[in-house]
């Protein structure tokens, strides 16, 4: 394994025929574009992989299994686009966050990836953070200078890297040991995909090792050592634009591309949505419904609430300050509520399109419901909350389920803008673009208007990190010269707007203000 060699803008091919391959790996699967000049789809397909839960709260994943469902994606891009690796002129990720991938000097890999949802290190972290003086459970000495550094602290959940790193120092010895790296998801790809082994500054930052100082970003060889991991584990931080390398011959003839094309260093999922979305002016916000949720937007300083838990980190994309409140479930919730009531729904996206068609209108006695089934990040940072239906009764069946769920995510991110929107500098005049597998169902488009008051745009939500990816990419191709000069192609073409309804919003008042008095006696009961 190597780092970035060289920083060469790559070349464009012949004819305005180019194109860059972009694929967007989530909890669930990989969705993959051939995506042209205009960031316009020519092809898309979409991978599934498997996921694991091993014991109490694990969440693994096969990175072979990511690379698999890479090459059969390229392949069906190939059958829409058969000169495919004669167009391609950059291949790009983005790709869940928080995910800990252990390699070898080798490259090979250790065991299975500990991925954003797992949540095994919750009490670990809970240690690691603490102590007296405590403010919001952290020891004081360690917050002021976490959030002095990096703007931020590891969560109390046990979800982000550090704490994973530092569970497999105590649980799996001889894997910390032979590891020569700990890489995020799409570090990984790119390592497989090149044999460089480099990060980006949002996968960077999440694992409070990286000072984001402006003028001072890097790895922060203090907050390494305080808690106890060798700065030479972790990988070169790069630009999002910068060119990770070739192809490598092995890779490409698994994928059936040019050896040699360009490998773009990419982004998380949260910041290559961010740009996709096409909200990307200062305090524009988006809001993301997949397999998990969250409210995010770019601004012009460092921001923070510690007791809220969320912060903006720095953007894969020249350290731009990236505000992100994420909760754990939403397309995780409706697919589980598929399988309480007996149906095959397979992933969320497929859930939104059938199940929950024909649900009825929403009825004011039905449960209300809190999505805390992976525990909770925004706005209480606690994996011992679990979810609820709160006022279930014998005349309550399937659809008041269903209708409560796609209800109770919507009230969740309610609660989570509550917070989010008293930051200096958010928007408040502007549609919130929503994107995500949750935005193709119009119910729970409009339920989120209701509930956030607020005019909410959907528009290609399926594929915006796909678009955001290549819009990095475009930068490395010169497409662009910086990655906001793709803002307004992102932001137009065909979209739906949905308005507040003025009954819609008194009753998510009502239901609210309803689960508000049960949440907390909800936070009370799980934390005793």
């Amino acid at each position: 394994m190597s780092g970035i060699s060289e920083r060469e803008t790559p070349q464009a091919g012949a004819g305005g025929q180019e194109l860059v391959i972009a694929a967007d790996f989530g909890t669930s699967g990989v969705k993959l574009a051939a995506i042209n000049r205009d960031l316009a789809l020519v092809a898309t397909a979409t991978r599934p992989y498997p996921l694991s839960l091993p014991g109490n709260d694990g969440a693994e994943q096969d990175p072979e299994d990511w690379w698999t469902a890479l090459a059969n994606g390229v392949a069906d891009l190939r059958r829409e686009v058969p000169d495919l690796s004669h167009r391609a002129v950059a291949l790009v990720f983005c790709a869940q966050m928080c995910g800990v991938v252990s390699v070898s000097r080798t490259g090979d890999l250790l065991r299975p990836a500990m991925i954003w949802l797992d949540k095994r290190a919750g009490t670990l972290s809970r240690t690691m953070n603490g102590g007296f003086p405590s403010l919001a459970g952290y020891r004081l000495d360690k917050l002021l200078a976490w959030t002095r550094i990096a703007n931020g602290a590891p969560s109390h959940n046990g979800m982000d890297p550090p704490a994973k790193m530092l569970w497999l120092k105590r649980n799996e010895p001889e894997v910390w040991n032979a590891a020569d790296k700990f890489l995020d998801v799409k570090d990984w790809l790119v390592m497989r995909a090149t044999g460089a082994c480099v990060t980006t500054a949002d996968s960077a930052n999440l694992t409070w090792m990286m000072d984001t100082r402006p003028g001072r970003e890097g790895w922060s060889a203090y907050l390494a050592g305080r808690l106890g991991i060798p700065l030479d584990k972790l990988p070169e931080i790069v630009d999002g634009t910068a060119v990770a390398g070739g192809l490598l011959p092995d890779a490409a003839a698994g994928l059936g591309l040019a050896t040699g094309l360009p490998v773009i260093a990419g982004a998380g999922d949260v910041g290559a949505t961010a740009i996709g979305s096409g909200a990307m002016a200062d305090g524009e916000l988006h809001a993301y419904a997949g397999t998990s949720a969250w409210l995010s937007g770019f601004f012009p300083s460092r921001r923070i609430d510690i007791f809220h838990s969320f912060a903006t980190i720095s953007s894969p994309v020249s350290f731009r300050p990236l505000l992100i409140a994420t909760q754990e479930s939403a397309g995780t919730a409706f697919a589980w509520a598929a399988r309480l009531v007996g149906e095959s729904a397979g992933d969320s996206d497929a859930a939104l399109d059938t199940l929950y068609d024909g649900i009825g209108p929403l009825r004011e006695d039905d449960p209300v419901f809190v999505p805390w089934l992976a525990g909770e990040r925004v706005p209480v940072d606690d994996d011992r909350l679990r979810g609820v239906f709160h006022g279930l009764g014998v005349r309550h069946d399937r659809d008041a389920l269903l209708r409560a769920t796609l209800e109770g995510v919507a009230l969740n991110m309610r609660w989570a803008l509550s917070k989010v929107a008293k930051q200096k500098g958010v928007r408040h005049d502007l549609p919130i673009p929503l994107v995500g597998g949750a935005a193709v169902n119009p119910l729970f488009a409009q339920l989120l208007a209701d509930a956030l008051k607020r005019n909410v745009e959907v528009r290609a939500p399926r594929h915006a990190g796909v678009r955001g990816a290549a819009a990095i990419a475009g930068v490395a191709l010169g497409w662009f010269s910086k990655v906001e000069e793709a803002a307004p192609v992102l932001a137009s073409g065909p979209s739906a707007i949905y308005t507040p309804e003025s009954e819609g919003m008194a009753r998510c008042d009502r239901r609210s203000a309803r689960l508000e008095r049960a949440r907390k006696h909800l936070l009370a009961l799980y934390r005793t």
